[in-house]
């Protein structure tokens, strides 16, 4: 089960900039405790599939887990040893952008020490860095 979209207004996309911080979804919301992004970084589908199958397989079936972020973006890329010219390439993968502060995955259901060790085993699979946060303070 890859994510993405099932359709999209326009093919291709800008690259854009990732300065700055996540403008909301950066609480807690849903379960106990989630996965938070420190630093700014694309995740690709594949990773952030890696990255659920991870913590699915950690948690069994004790938990309930919900995934923030969702690859909207198309990236495209031109076939090698072309030359340049001939307009943009063909969309190959799909990321979600993440910004520092964005909760990534959240979970419920298991206890503290077991809902840690899951979640950093997700974090493994990502590309940046994230830090372990619940919805009250221990």
């Amino acid at each position: 089960m890859v994510l993405m979209p099932k359709r999209v207004k326009f093919r291709k996309t800008h690259r854009g900039r990732r300065k700055g911080c996540s403008n909301g979804g950066s609480k807690v919301s849903f379960g106990e405790f989630g996965l938070q992004a420190l630093e700014a970084a694309w995740v690709k589908n594949t990773q952030l599939e890696a990255s659920r199958v991870a913590l699915t397989r950690s948690v069994r079936r004790g938990g309930k887990i919900w995934i923030r972020i969702f690859p909207d973006k198309p990236v495209t890329k031109k076939p090698a040893e072309t030359r340049m010219g001939k307009g943009k390439g063909m969309p190959e993968y799909w990321v979600a952008v993440v910004k520092p502060g964005r909760i990534i995955f959240e979970i419920e259901g298991i206890p503290f020490d077991m809902a840690k060790a899951a979640m950093r085993l997700a974090a493994s699979k990502l590309p940046m860095k994230t830090k372990f946060v619940s919805r009250v303070q221990i």
